[in-house]
């Protein structure tokens, strides 16, 4: 008997928290304004890169005067937040605007984390081991042909919390970013942009 009742008031309980629980939901996260958070979000992301590459863009910096476009890697983006990012996810949106823009291709030959795609070393790899008697000789790459970069886009992502009141602290997120070229090691553009939110004292950005 007591074991029915277990089962019953087991069966209660479950029935009762399946009803209290969200329901799963698709979103359209593009459109969806969301709700405001202290920690650094993907409409943040948006906005950073967005604002960034306009900066670059209107300086001219990347206008060449025979028309050709600049090859420029990816350097090393630090992180120096409280929270887990992965940069490549800025990156990715920067890279994909300039790219956008017409004056720069990319390359995924090396950077801040080498290579991007490792295709490029792995078939160039085939001479070197018995696989190349399994491929077209005329198909694989000849020596000296991939192009290096001629500019370096790097930068850091930085995190300041500050009290705004006796309830509220302001968290403030710097993103930063610098165009070099590579030869000379010259600095030819920097943007700064900054994210501010308050929320309450008690929620940790992080």
């Amino acid at each position: 008997m007591k074991k029915k009742v277990f089962l019953i008031v087991a069966c209660v309980v479950a029935v009762q928290v399946a009803g209290c629980s969200t329901p799963t939901q698709n979103v359209d996260i593009t459109n969806d304004p969301g709700k405001a958070v202290l920690e650094l979000d993907y409409r943040d992301f948006d906005q950073a890169a967005a604002t960034m590459v306009q900066s670059l863009l209107q300086s001219g910096t990347l206008k060449k005067k025979d028309g050709s476009r600049y090859v420029v890697a990816t350097g090393r983006i630090v992180n120096d937040t409280m929270q887990r990012i992965d940069t490549d996810q800025l990156m990715a949106k920067v890279e994909q605007e300039l790219m956008n823009s017409g004056m720069v291709v990319m390359t995924s030959a090396l950077g801040g984390k080498g290579a991007t795609d490792q295709t490029i070393y792995q078939v160039r790899d085939l001479q070197k081991t018995d696989l190349q008697d399994e491929f077209d000789p005329n198909s694989l790459p000849a020596k000296r042909q991939i192009v290096a970069p001629e500019l370096s886009i790097a930068g850091k992502i930085l995190q300041r919390n500050v009290r705004y009141d006796s309830r509220t602290q302001q968290v403030e997120y710097y993103f930063q970013l610098q165009l070099t070229q590579v030869s000379s090691g010259l600095r030819f553009w920097q943007n700064e942009t900054i994210i501010g939110k308050r929320g309450s004292k008690n929620t940790v950005p992080w």
